[in-house]
């Protein structure tokens, strides 16, 4: 018989006192929601027009990579070499520039993780972005313990790029440029950024988010790689999710300086990038044209439905992205549901709009039905700018 003393009641506040805890940070943050599957409806074909995806997928030598991948029992190459050497390739940069990541998102906290985070003297650094902008932003960086500061978008849902520049403070270290910006559609102007970069000092570091960049037609527009060549301070960020259809296998990538490549090597983690995802982007990138054929079936999707939505009289911010933003405020509900009862998925965020994305020529039709039964706000702030 053991005279050992029983264990105390593990129950109420002693139980909750003692419970293993998160960061305090993770209160603050905010969910990422993703978006869903279409609902299931008899008689109709369901479409996800919620993630942005591109729906005609990867070109075929991408899925003969996948099929005579048989090595899964190794680990990837930790340096991505042979992806890298595609991408200088292709983008005609040094291979050392270019770093990976499992898509651009985790690019994106790679460079963060090297970036920001909080000073010697114990404050958070501080990274200003637009918003309303990509929803992970502020998941990413407070994950790292910074700071973010939001600059509000201007009412056509455009960069406000002056306010931002004056948000610049001492303990700005990031500056997030997202373009096209996801939600709302707008891309930033070559020139407009060009002024915007000489109010910001050399020791900040600016990301030009370009997830959706090959679906862009209109001209003048920023392109990542050429500010990287011009400016120390700048990175492009892209994807292969988008354009190339490699959403599911997450391979994603930095250009910057060696001064800054050097860091984000040291941030990224091993084996970030799989084995067959680097081999089914090579097998992408070596058949450009082919994506590129891809691509501007979407862009002519895109152009049919804004027209259509012209014609309806339905008002948007301009898009040189795969999906349209419509800013229907507190009708935006009514929308989300009208959609998911004729087996179109779309993304809601929550009383501001819906963001839409191009997809199967059916799918857009329907949407288009959908719009034209639509009560829908008859005016919106509109600028030439962007």
């Amino acid at each position: 018989m053991s005279n050992a003393t029983p264990p105390a009641d593990s129950s109420g506040a002693e139980q909750n006192a003692e419970r293993v805890s998160p960061r305090d940070a993770l209160a603050q943050l905010p969910a990422y929601v993703a978006g869903k599957p279409a609902a299931e409806i008899p008689g109709l074909v369901a479409y996800k027009l919620a993630s942005n995806e591109n729906p005609y997928g990867p070109v075929p030598a991408v899925r003969q990579a996948l099929r005579d991948f048989d090595v899964i029992n190794r680990y990837p190459d930790p340096s991505a070499a042979v992806l890298r050497e595609a991408l200088a390739g292709y983008l005609s940069v040094p291979d050392t520039d270019i770093v990976a990541g499992a898509g651009s998102l985790g690019a994106l906290n790679q460079l963060l993780a090297a970036f920001a985070g909080t000073g010697p003297d114990g404050q958070p650094d501080e990274v200003i972005y637009a918003w309303r902008s990509f929803e992970a932003y502020p998941i990413s960086v407070g994950l790292t313990g910074a700071q973010s500061v939001q600059i509000a978008n201007r009412p056509d849902g455009s960069h406000d790029l002056e306010a931002m520049a004056a948000a610049i403070t001492e303990r700005t270290r990031v500056i997030l440029l997202c373009t096209p910006n996801n939600p709302t559609g707008p891309s930033l102007r070559a020139a407009d950024v060009h002024e915007f970069m000489k109010r910001v000092p050399p020791r900040v570091l600016v990301v030009i988010d370009e997830a959706y960049w090959e679906f862009q037609r209109a001209r003048g527009l920023v392109n990542g790689i050429e500010f990287y060549r011009e400016y120390p301070k700048v990175v492009s960020l892209r994807t292969l999710s988008k354009a190339h259809g490699l959403a599911g296998l997450r391979v994603g990538y930095t250009v910057a300086q060696p001064h800054v490549s050097q860091y984000l090597r040291q941030a990224t983690p091993a084996f970030s990038v799989t084995q067959v995802a680097q081999l089914a982007a090579v097998a992408s990138i070596a058949h450009i044209d082919q994506v590129n054929e891809r691509v501007q079936r979407v862009v002519d999707e895109r152009e049919r439905v804004l027209a259509g939505l012209a014609e309806l009289g339905w008002q948007h911010p301009e898009t040189q992205a795969n999906f349209v933003w419509l800013p229907l405020g507190e009708r935006s509900e009514a929308f989300g549901e009208l959609c998911d009862a004729h087996a179109l998925s779309v993304r809601r965020f929550g009383s501001e709009g819906v963001r839409v994305s191009f997809g199967e020529v059916e799918a857009n039709t329907r949407l288009l039905e959908l719009c034209a039964q639509f009560s829908h706000p008859s005016t919106m702030p509109m600028s030439s700018t962007n």
